[in-house]
């Protein structure tokens, strides 16, 4: 089967393979043939270090298609069922578990090391344990999520992660209050669902921060009240909030810089909301004076910060009542064999979301 392969950490391009083979088929396992995947800007994280992932590895982690078999043991999925993929699924026996924060369950990142491909020179790895970019994969059954039959597999893949992520970030973590002020920094695909998720609870005013003016234009199309570039956002601070700071600012770059400059823009007793992946040795800093005198919540935000398979109906419900724009997150549609050409769409800030059909 066809796959994209990073060979070594640090390369830009991808090799569309042919002679790749989804491995650990088994007890508890399934084989899912995907139909969609996004790009999402933490597989270019994968590729460059930021994020640890062994190597050779296939990108991709939002993906959706069909089952194609189910191992021994699997029950509540069958051949034909449509699915997404969640990458970081909840062992439900865990501490985090038991406590409810099932989104912060390891056992999947323990799904990373393990390889979920092989080719004729050795084994390869599936970035945070799937690798969507395969016409393939195999998984464990609690990866695999059923979709209503209304949801395009292109939809459902955009919730797999990054629509997940930012609504969730506004949603949960941060808990954004009807008329409130709120920032975000970095409009890409999650940042869009960031706004979309402010939005949905009722934000006065939504400022979007971007370098990229085509990104600044689409978050005025999916609920940002006003768009800046990032020199400018110290004189929207000035102008909408009379210099006091914004009720919420969201970080969706990952920068340690953008990070501070969201403290920074966020009034005394607000909320920073960090959402970006960053790398281990990027270090955020704030003072012991300032933590403690201005009362600023710092509140990291991880696959949305809560529940993803709840995470995932809401989603659905809000898309259905059409107070989310899912379909227009995607940007551009391209080829497995076109990979290149998304990745470099997304290093550039041309495409909020690229969709791969397979």
């Amino acid at each position: 089967m066809r796959a994209a392969v990073q060979h070594e950490t640090g390369q830009d391009k991808l090799e569309v393979l042919d002679d790749i083979e989804a491995v650990g088929f088994g007890p508890g396992k399934v084989r899912i043939r995907i139909r969609a995947t996004g790009l999402c800007h933490s597989d270019l994280s994968a590729m460059n270090g930021v994020l640890p992932q062994p190597a050779p590895f296939v990108p991709g982690h939002e993906g959706a298609g069909e089952i194609l078999d189910v191992g021994d043991g699997v029950t509540g999925l069958t051949q034909g069922d449509r699915v997404l993929m969640c990458w970081l699924p909840a062992c439900g026996s865990c501490p985090s578990c038991r406590r409810g924060q099932t989104h912060l369950c390891l056992a999947g990142f323990m799904n990373a090391g393990t390889p979920n491909f092989r080719r004729p020179g050795g084994d390869v790895f599936g970035f945070a344990g799937t690798g969507t970019f395969a016409e393939e994969v195999v998984v464990a059954a609690n990866c695999a999520v059923p979709i209503p039959d209304d949801v395009p597999y292109e939809i459902a893949a955009l919730i797999g992660c990054g629509v997940t992520t930012g609504l969730g970030a506004a949603l949960n973590t941060a808990k954004v209050e009807a008329a409130s002020s709120v920032a975000v920094i970095g409009c890409g695909g999650v940042g869009i669902s960031v706004i979309q998720g402010a939005k949905a609870c009722g934000a006065a005013q939504i400022i979007a921060v971007d370098p990229v003016p085509a990104r600044r234009e689409a978050a005025l199309r999916f609920g940002a009240t006003e768009a800046v570039a990032p020199e400018e956002f110290a004189d929207a601070k000035a102008r909408i909030t009379a210099g006091e700071g914004f009720d919420y600012v969201f970080e969706v770059v990952g920068k340690s810089t953008t990070a501070r400059t969201a403290y920074e823009m966020t009034r005394r007793g607000g909320t920073l909301c960090v959402v970006g992946a960053g790398a281990m040795d990027d270090t955020f800093q704030v003072n012991m004076f300032e933590l403690f005198f201005d009362e600023k919540r710092i509140l990291p935000s991880l696959y949305g910060g809560a529940d993803v398979l709840r995470s995932y109906e809401r989603a659905i419900a809000l898309w259905r009542a059409a107070r989310i724009d899912l379909e227009g997150l995607i940007t551009h549609r391209v080829q497995l064999t076109e990979i290149n050409d998304a990745l470099d769409q997304m290093r550039s800030g041309t495409a909020l979301r690229t969709c791969i059909e397979l």
